[in-house]
């Protein structure tokens, strides 16, 4: 089998892994992926910011330190948002910078948005970008405007393609989880779980009031701005059977996944993964989800966990979790969502790709 030069880049703002305070998936599903191909004998040279470490061949900073380090030197009013585009941009062209001298077969990129306009300028090399984010109307249409015939697109889960269904597409490519980082558990306490930023979109305000109706202990965990929907939604449902834990970190999760009863992930918008279904599942915990976005692709409904249109019928599934077994959540995700399997399915496309 041929050995692939690879590069590879997800942020210039922040060191991988992410801070402490940082909540970011992209991160963790590429650093899976360039230690899982570097491990098969492919070169990865990884683009981030100095201080990072990441199991790869290489990690290639070019002297750019961490913007999340050098924040309080701007004057206040500065445009951030602005400021943010740039390190990912001086990344991003060190990366096609290099092209001829690394002799790079491909480059996968995550921040799709930054990197397309520099794509377009080197059709010599096939750019391969994962989306992590809805595609939404306005982002299909600049995904157009910039396409060109090297720049391909991994979908997360068939339902992220729906929107704009006729992109320069790869096969669609399931985030993976390290199976040892969630170890299994047959036996659960009696609470159910909500983990995720603590927003609207993600239906926290629904899984109180699920746990409500059944009488159940809910904990929440999970990222929080103490602002109108906190006060409103959250706050005020918080006691003895409804705790907000906090931001736990992902790699301390499993203490709380393997121990619920079951999780909930009542989200209101079109999610194009949800790690944290997999994570659960993989402690051998069901989930109970929203029919939006990924939610049918990932849970086997009946068989590892329940999929509901409603509150009052999340409430009827958490009554009759009792039904799903524990050891079929683990299996489902063994066979379907490991970090080893999504690594497969990018070797394959990248050997393909760089074989034309």
């Amino acid at each position: 089998m041929r050995k692939l030069r690879i590069a590879m880049m997800v942020s210039g703002q922040f060191t991988i892994p992410q801070p402490k305070d940082v909540v970011y998936a992209p991160m963790d599903i590429a650093s899976y992926i360039s230690e899982e191909l570097v491990k098969r004998g492919h070169c990865v040279d990884f683009y981030a910011p100095m201080g990072s470490k990441v199991k790869a061949s290489r990690i290639i900073s070019g002297g750019l330190k961490p913007l999340n380090a050098l924040l309080s030197k701007f004057e206040q009013g500065a445009d951030l948002g602005k400021i943010f585009y740039l390190w990912d941009q001086y990344l991003i062209s060190l990366m096609f910078k290099n092209v001829k001298k690394e002799k790079y077969d491909v480059i996968h990129i995550h921040p799709v948005d930054r990197a397309l306009p520099v794509a377009m300028s080197h059709p010599e090399i096939p750019v391969v970008y994962t989306l992590h984010d809805p595609i939404y109307p306005w982002r299909a249409d600049i995904f157009k405007m910039f396409s060109s015939r090297n720049q391909f697109y991994v979908p997360i889960s068939n339902a992220q393609k729906k929107p704009a269904p006729k992109l320069n597409y790869l096969k669609t490519v399931y985030n993976g989880i390290k199976l040892a980082e969630f170890p299994f558990s047959e036996k659960h306490n009696n609470y159910l779980l909500f983990v995720g930023r603590i927003m609207k979109e993600k239906g926290v305000a629904e899984a109180i009031q699920a746990a409500i109706k059944t009488g159940e202990k809910l904990l929440i965990i999970g990222p929080a701005q103490k602002d109108s929907y906190w006060r409103e939604k959250i706050e005020p449902y918080l006691g003895s059977k409804i705790k907000y834990v906090g931001h736990v970190p992902r790699k301390k999760l499993f203490m709380y996944y393997r121990r619920a009863k079951a999780l909930l992930f009542p989200i209101k918008w079109e999610e194009p993964f949800g790690l944290v279904m997999t994570e659960a599942m993989a402690c051998g915990t069901p989930v109970i989800a929203f029919r939006r976005g990924s939610v049918p692709e990932i849970v086997k409904d009946g068989k590892t966990g329940f999929i509901v249109d409603n509150v009052a019928q999340m409430a009827r599934a958490i009554k009759n979790i009792g039904l799903i077994n524990r050891h079929d959540c683990r299996k489902h995700v063994e066979d379907k969502f490991s970090f080893k399997k999504m690594a497969d399915e990018y070797e394959g496309q990248f050997l393909k790709l760089a074989e034309h």
